[in-house]
């Protein structure tokens, strides 16, 4: 099993980056946190998962091991698959995360798309005892892009993770006139709890 991969960033989207190591690219799959991190960076490392189907062999990549933690144990919970714990995790922040299932506030948890009443409350049941709430992050300024393009790479990234586009635009476009200011990062967040 894998545990990290480290090297150049070649591609990087919303929910994906291609990392290259010894000459081979690695497609990863990753939250709007770990993108949000990774925006300003050439080279990084990733802590990985390894989801081995009969389908498909697919790699979720996070910026810390924290991250990893939570999407471990979020994918340990009957009902929710690889995918629902990158939505989870790219809704909220893993403070954020952490403080709702201990606090037991499933009303929040319901407000990330594909989770519905028995989901949320199977997560914080199953989940509650395991996690603890930890210090709050400290605010990193991150680099204001342009709205629009902000907008299409917020769009993009919607589609990629499944939504249609019509509806993605509808979203993305109210977020971006109400906050023009918004990075990508937080528009994808806003969208998320609306579509």
């Amino acid at each position: 099993m894998l545990d990290y991969v480290k090297g150049e960033i070649i591609e990087l989207t919303p929910a994906s980056v291609v990392i290259e190591v010894g000459g081979l690219g690695y497609i990863i799959h990753i939250s709007v946190n770990t993108y949000s991190v990774l925006s300003e960076l050439k080279e990084c490392k990733l802590f990985v998962y390894e989801a081995i189907r009969e389908d498909a062999h697919q790699l979720f990549g996070f910026s810390d091991k924290r991250e990893r933690e939570l999407f471990l144990l979020l994918i340990s919970v009957s009902g929710v698959g690889a995918n629902t714990a990158r939505m989870v995790l790219s809704s909220l922040a893993v403070y954020e995360l952490e403080g709702i299932i201990s606090s037991g506030n499933t009303s929040a948890l319901k407000t990330v798309k594909g989770i519905g009443s028995k989901t949320a409350e199977r997560i914080i049941i199953d989940l509650k005892d395991k996690i603890k709430p930890r210090d709050f992050p400290v605010e990193n300024t991150a680099s204001h892009h342009i709205a629009s393009e902000a907008a299409k790479e917020a769009i993009a990234a919607l589609v990629m993770l499944g939504f249609n586009q019509p509806a993605s635009q509808k979203v993305v476009n109210k977020i971006v006139r109400e906050n023009p200011a918004f990075v990508v990062e937080q528009i994808i967040k806003n969208a998320l709890k609306i579509l």
